[in-house]
């Protein structure tokens, strides 16, 4: 069952990602949630940017680090992302990953923040929920079938067989963590190890904030 959070809505999720990479003024989040693809990944409602970044730093899981100013423009404030933020980041990270029904996507998007060991753990226990899942439905399906039309039926069909696909995905992305194809393990194993992000993965990340300023 999900959890009741303090800041619920998954453009927090996105927002504490963003701020997890290094601190930043709200018009550098949007940028970087722009150009990082978020908005394809989770539910955001840009005009509510900063009301979440403020119910964020009210509950304490992010802070004030200072402010920055561009040419004449007004100073902005600048937030970082607080222990207790990041503590919410991993946990409802690990969340999406394991609960059937959850915001999937949205879990892969920063399944990066959780060690890959974790992330194996966690697909694992997705697999076994989707496999009873699929169980359940078919023998619904079945059940209903015996009095029901079909043509009543092919929506349920349809999310029998979407559910099966993601089963299929995730078993296969479930074995590549584990015998090690997965390609940038090493790299990822290394980021939760050290703490230090590869300078490749950081040019990225900021070329993409540069791409949502565009």
């Amino acid at each position: 069952m999900a959890k009741r959070r303090k800041v619920g809505n998954l453009m927090a999720l996105a927002i504490l990602s963003v701020v997890a990479h290094r601190s930043m003024h709200p018009y550098e989040m949007a940028a970087a949630l722009r150009g990082w693809g978020k908005g394809e990944d989770m539910k955001i409602k840009w005009g509510s940017l900063y009301a979440v970044v403020q119910n964020l730093a009210k509950h304490g899981l992010l802070a004030e680090a200072g402010t920055s100013q561009e040419g004449r423009r007004p100073p902005r404030t600048v937030y970082r992302i607080t222990d207790a933020g990041r503590a919410e980041l991993v946990d409802w990270a690990r969340e999406l990953l394991c609960e059937v029904g959850s915001e999937f996507r949205a879990g892969l998007s920063v399944m990066v923040v959780l060690p890959p060991d974790q992330v194996v753990e966690l697909l694992q226990q997705r697999i076994i929920g989707l496999a009873g899942e699929l169980t359940r439905r078919r023998e619904a399906l079945a059940a209903a079938a015996v009095e029901v039309p079909r043509l009543f039926l092919v929506e349920d069909e349809y999310d029998l067989a979407a559910l099966a696909a993601e089963h299929e995905w995730v078993t296969a992305l479930h074995r590549e963590l584990i015998d090690g194809t997965f390609p940038g393990l090493a790299q990822w194993r290394d980021f939760h190890v050290h703490g230090e992000v590869p300078a490749d993965m950081r040019e990225l990340a900021e070329r993409g904030i540069e791409r949502g300023r565009q």
